[in-house]
């Protein structure tokens, strides 16, 4: 059962109460009603007016509902009130999301960084899930940290919250570590709404298996895939987590070191679903997100995905108001059309070659390792065979040029860097 947003456009509203059913869905419930308010501010209470919490009880009464799910967040206190109006359990929206992510973490990581999200979210509203641990057993809701945590007092569950930030600060560590090891590998992260097609887009770029399926936050770990970009080029793409309207902040904090991967990047692609009629309010949900995250001023690549889905009409709207009012870069593709897919090559190409560095090099024409070097993580652009010694003008990038200039035998011959 689902209670609405706040007044909104109604069209807008409706979409936001079906994302709702569909994330109840993706935790194991079944939607039996809907019930709708439209509020120019919301009872400090209930959150919704007396009238309508007295109908909600009606309501459950008569679909046999025995959870609440509201669209919105709700405090302790009102989540308390409605609960005993209704007689019944009642999650908002956040609680929710916290839920899902408990059932999708895999990795070590992303179950510490959710347990760390839940329990900072419950520790207000212990008392209120005490009394409903003595009458009700599973269901959505009641996952991730289990009863034991639950009936720890706030002591026991604040020394617990401690032990997972310390716990994932060690795991931040050992990220950096990783990352350092990929210095010098140009890379790009893969950011968008849930269900924008991130893992597919993936799949289909580095041609290697990733879990894919159609439902909101299908995987909540991150993935990282080589992606041969033609011309000798390649790149590591990373899969982050989606995002959705109205998540919880301390998901988005928890998530922190997971999102590290996306800060390294030397280039974000925002997944975007073009097929979705509420399009633009997911790019200014993601917007949002990436400025919270401080990283909306990295450089993006547009990426409208799933144009399997449009009309040529359709797609050259999206063109035309691209061109009016943004000025990133943007590529149409589908994930399941690869012809489409060389344009997102050739646009991350472009952006490696302007990383790289162009000089002219002299080495022994016996050092046959070096000019495999330079052939496999370069672009060599001319090349002249003088017997002895061979001459090469190579495009090549930070890392590689620092390890040619402390190879002995080789000469760089001029600068040249551009």
């Amino acid at each position: 059962m689902s209670a609405p947003p706040r007044e909104l456009d109604p069209r807008i509203a409706e979409e936001h109460l079906e994302e709702l059913a569909r994330l109840t869905d993706t935790a194991g419930g079944q939607v039996t009603a809907v019930v709708r308010q439209r509020l120019d501010s919301p009872s400090p209470k209930t959150f919704i007016g007396q009238g309508k919490a007295e109908e909600l009880k009606q309501v459950v009464e008569s679909s046999g509902a025995d959870l609440v799910i509201f669209d919105e967040e709700l405090s302790p206190a009102q989540g308390k009130n409605l609960e005993q109006v209704t007689g019944v359990r009642v999650m908002d929206r956040p609680e929710l999301i916290l839920d899902i992510f408990a059932t999708r973490a895999r990795s070590k990581e992303a179950r510490m960084q959710v347990e760390l999200a839940q329990l900072e979210y419950l520790l207000p509203r212990l008392k209120r899930m005490w009394s409903h641990l003595s009458r009700t057993r599973g269901g959505i809701g009641l996952r991730g940290p289990g009863e034991t945590q639950l009936e720890t007092d706030r002591r026991l569950i604040g020394t617990r919250i401690a032990d997972l930030r310390k716990k994932l600060r060690d795991v931040a560590r050992a990220r950096e570590i990783q990352r350092q090891s990929r210095q010098g590998e140009f890379r790009a992260a893969l950011v968008g709404y849930t269900n924008a097609g991130k893992s597919s887009l993936l799949r289909a770029l580095s041609g290697s298996e990733v879990f894919v399926e159609d439902r909101l936050f299908a995987t909540l770990d991150s993935t990282t895939r080589t992606v041969e970009l033609g011309d000798g080029y390649d790149m590591l793409v990373t899969d982050t987590v989606g995002f959705i309207r109205k998540l919880p902040h301390h998901l988005v904090a928890s998530f922190r070191s997971t999102l590290e991967e996306a800060r390294e990047a030397d280039v974000l692609l925002h997944v975007i679903d073009s097929s979705h009629p509420d399009r633009e309010e997911q790019e200014e949900v993601v917007a949002e997100v990436l400025a919270d995250l401080e990283l909306d001023d990295r450089p993006q690549v547009l990426v409208y995905n799933k144009i399997d889905r449009l009309t040529h009409a359709e797609e050259s709207a999206i063109k035309d108001r691209i061109r009016a009012f943004s000025s990133r870069p943007a590529v149409f593709v589908s994930a399941h059309q690869p012809e489409t897919l060389g344009r997102l090559r050739d646009a991350l190409k472009a952006r490696m070659r302007a990383r790289l560095h162009k000089v002219r090099i002299e080495l022994p024409a016996r050092d046959g390792e070096a000019l495999a070097l330079l052939y496999r993580q370069g672009e060599v652009i001319e090349r002249d065979d003088r017997g002895a010694t061979i001459e090469v003008v190579v495009r090549v990038p930070d890392a590689l040029l620092g390890r040619l200039r402390q190879r002995p035998g080789l000469v760089l011959v001029e600068g040249g860097e551009e």
